[in-house]
């Protein structure tokens, strides 16, 4: 699903960054004194106790809208629609895209944090695990450390399925797993203790990679997540998830998100929103993240809006209500 909004969402990325923050606040900062020094070592401090987001399981409500990260003003109308601010933000990045610190200053204001889906497109897996894109990935590690507050980062997700050059038939699991172990470990000798590493796969079919052979290992994991949508009218949540929910299960005991989903008019998007909120409460997972865009032309490309569908977002309210820490 992400390919679809990915080159757009980079290329607003990269402008938001580039208008940064005017030189002046360079001056001010440079002009800062011992004691605001001070101020901002216990600032730091305060911080990394506060990296490390809670398993607490039914507790993360995210959404993914078009437009972010250039606005916020897509998220704040989804948190009216729905009645309750999500907590957890996604986007999605290339490796050229620097971290945009703005939109997640503001996030984290608004009690969320960003989930980055980071995307190595143009660049080989390969070249990733030998080191070639280590600057970008030094700066990027730096920008994230700055920042301070939890994030999520989701590297080269859906490896298990073929539309990706990342993924299966494209890359093999052992390069894969080469250049995500690389990523992981320079992240973690720069100094950053607020990343959460989501292993994030494509819910399981017969025509995709079996996901053991990606498996990094539990020491480069923080979290595993699952992106699966509800396509047609008799798709449930056991028929797309249970099978993945248990095969990672089979290889970590770390805390389960599903890390993209949502469900389409023609699947009867009112009638089985229910059943997703109950599915994640009934697996013990962490909650789920809501693909908020409108699409067209084919089944895999429904309008997945919640926007505009009375029905369907009384039946999410209730949802949030009734599972939702």
């Amino acid at each position: 699903m992400k390919s679809r909004v990915l080159a757009t969402v980079a290329v607003i990325a990269a402008a938001v960054v580039i208008a940064g923050v005017p030189s002046t606040a360079l001056a001010a900062h440079v002009a800062t004194s011992m004691s605001a020094v001070a101020s901002s070592d216990a600032t730091h401090v305060t911080r990394t106790a506060q990296s490390a987001l809670s398993p607490r399981r039914s507790s993360y409500l995210g959404v993914f809208e078009p437009g972010t990260p250039a606005s916020y003003a897509p998220i704040q109308t989804f948190a009216r629609t729905v009645g309750r601010e999500p907590n957890m933000i996604m986007y999605y990045s290339t490796m050229s895209v620097p971290f945009p610190t703005a939109f997640a200053e503001e996030a984290h204001s608004h009690g969320a944090s960003l989930l980055i889906s980071l995307e190595p497109d143009g660049v080989s897996m390969n070249a990733i695990a030998a080191g070639h894109d280590d600057a970008y990935l030094h700066s990027y590690a730096s920008q994230v450390r700055a920042f301070g507050h939890p994030v999520i980062i989701s590297f080269a997700p859906e490896m298990n399925g073929e539309w990706y050059p990342w993924g299966w038939t494209h890359t093999s699991p052992r390069t894969w797993v080469r250049a995500w172990r690389h990523v992981v470990s320079l992240f973690r000798r720069a100094g950053d203790q607020n990343v959460t590493w989501m292993w994030t796969v494509n819910q399981m079919t017969a025509n995709e990679g079996p996901i053991s052979d990606w498996w990094p290992g539990s020491s480069y994991v923080t979290w595993m997540g699952i992106d699966g949508y509800f396509y047609h009218r008799n798709t449930t949540f056991n028929g797309i998830f249970s099978q993945t929910i248990a095969a990672q299960r089979r290889l970590s005991s770390k805390p389960i998100l599903i890390a993209e989903t949502a469900i389409g008019q023609v699947a009867g998007q009112a009638r089985r929103i229910p059943q997703l909120f109950a599915g994640v409460a009934h697996y013990g997972l962490l909650g789920f993240l809501w693909f908020d865009m409108k699409q067209s032309g084919t089944i895999f490309h429904q309008d997945w809006r919640l926007e505009g569908h009375k029905s369907a977002v009384a039946a999410f309210k209730q949802g949030i209500r009734r599972y939702m820490h």
